[in-house]
């Protein structure tokens, strides 16, 4: 049955996106995030439904009228020299034939992003794009939330299978970065029992991030909640929010969740924290070794730890972002992602700038500002887990670009009618006036 419902969804919205191009993106990202078709046990479950998606909607790219430039933006030339380097670094990888496999995938989702800059352009676009990024993700927060408190907390949550979520951990680390995504649809929309339904969705998934027993996850949500708490224009409401709610969540959960929170004061002596330094030195030897172009995406084999790590075992990835873009990418390519993550927040100081006094756009304000929250908690979780390709930061990005540019040509069309309709200074003549 679940089969046939994601078949019937999926090649059902094909004639939309040939009408509306920008609804293969929405598509995409719910395929992508989501991943609907692993809820399957049948054929859809390796069914090709997102090149089906991806290949109709640029199909449609071709023929549709509709304005479908990719923004002159600082980061969209970041992202593609970042897309480009990894090219680079994949023909100059330890493992040629074992990087192409995860180039591939790689590539589809930078594909997919500068296509999802170039279609989503108006503010009910943008509405939707994040509605989708929520609902795709918010589903497993709800289902993890429901499941730790029916549990005790007693086990770990965790993704769906075969994922970027699959990981209790990975999940987490979604979880945390939407959660302001779920708080900006909280506070603006208009329909009371939507409001609640968003506010119930925010606690069901800090409660599965806790449920999933994620030490990362728990930094994240510490840093997400004192930058909403900074950035909130209801800080007494969001404050009594978090003091309230955050406590009971914690004091809930059982020993065995405490003792494991614990370790992040005592890493020295917790295996799993000595581990990831060990995977951190290992990839930054790496990089000294061959600063440029590191070691491609294949680099976390015996040979290399014996080679550049303090410990040959045990084998383990990245566990960062940071060192994983480092290690597979090079120092030149660590720069470029941290630069994608600066420009995005440039970005959206920009538009904070632009629209703080302004009741119209006041949208586009939480917009930004909730954006720049959701960074920030993937920035600190993404510190201890190898997401480098986790696709909703990039999405994310999509949605700050598109947002400027929208607030800009707006900024720049409220000058120009305020020009039009100044009066002229005009400056009346005494004297004899000339024939």
């Amino acid at each position: 049955m679940r089969d046939l419902l994601i078949t019937l969804v999926v090649f059902g919205s094909l004639p939309f996106i040939f009408k509306k191009p920008y609804l293969g993106v929405i598509m995409w990202v719910w395929l992508s995030v989501m991943s609907p078709q692993t809820q399957a046990w049948g054929f859809a479950h390796s069914f090709p439904f997102a090149a089906i998606v991806a290949g109709t909607t640029m199909t449609a790219m071709l023929f549709n009228r509709a304005p479908k430039s990719i923004p002159a933006n600082g980061v969209t030339f970041v992202l593609a020299a970042f897309t480009f380097w990894m090219c680079v670094t994949t023909i100059f990888a330890f493992e040629p034939e074992r990087s192409y496999a995860i180039w591939n995938q790689v590539m589809k989702i930078m594909l997919m992003t500068f296509v999802s800059l170039a279609l989503i352009k108006t503010k009910e676009q943008i509405q939707q794009f994040i509605w989708i990024i929520v609902l795709s993700l918010g589903y497993y927060g709800v289902k993890g939330g429901i499941f730790t408190i029916g549990s005790g907390g007693s086990s770990m949550v965790f993704g769906p299978e075969g994922t970027f979520m699959g990981g209790n951990n990975e999940l987490a680390l979604g979880l945390v970065t939407i959660i302001p995504m779920i708080w900006y649809l909280h506070i603006t929309t208009e329909h009371k029992w939507m409001r609640r339904g968003l506010l119930l969705m925010v606690l069901l998934c800090v409660a599965s991030a806790i449920g999933s027993y994620s030490r990362g996850a728990l930094l994240g949500l510490g840093a997400i909640g004192t930058f909403l708490w900074l950035k909130s224009q209801q800080k007494l409401r969001v404050g009594l929010l978090l003091v309230i709610i955050f406590p009971i969540v914690v004091m809930f959960m059982p020993d065995r969740w405490s003792n494991r929170m614990d370790t992040i004061e005592t890493y020295q002596k917790d295996e799993s924290a000595q581990g990831r330094i060990n995977a951190w030195w290992m990839t930054f030897n790496l990089a000294k070794d061959r600063p440029l172009v590191g070691g491609g995406y294949a680099i976390y084999d015996p040979i290399r730890y014996a080679k550049y790590a303090l410990r040959p075992s045990p084998v383990l990835v990245a566990h960062s972002v940071y060192f994983q873009a480092l290690g597979e990418h090079g120092f030149v390519g660590l720069a470029l992602y941290l630069m994608l993550g600066i420009g995005t927040w440039i970005n959206g100081r920009w538009v904070i700038r632009h629209t703080l006094k302004d009741e119209n756009l006041r949208w586009a304000f939480n917009l930004a500002t909730m954006i720049q929250v959701s960074l920030i908690g993937f920035a600190v979780g993404g510190a201890f887990l190898s997401l480098l390709y986790f696709d909703v930061p990039y999405y994310l990005m999509v949605a700050m670009i598109s947002l400027r540019v929208l607030v800009a040509s707006e900024v720049k069309s409220r000058i120009a009618v305020a020009k039009t309709n100044t009066p002229r200074n005009t400056t009346r003549q005494f004297g004899p006036q000339p024939v």
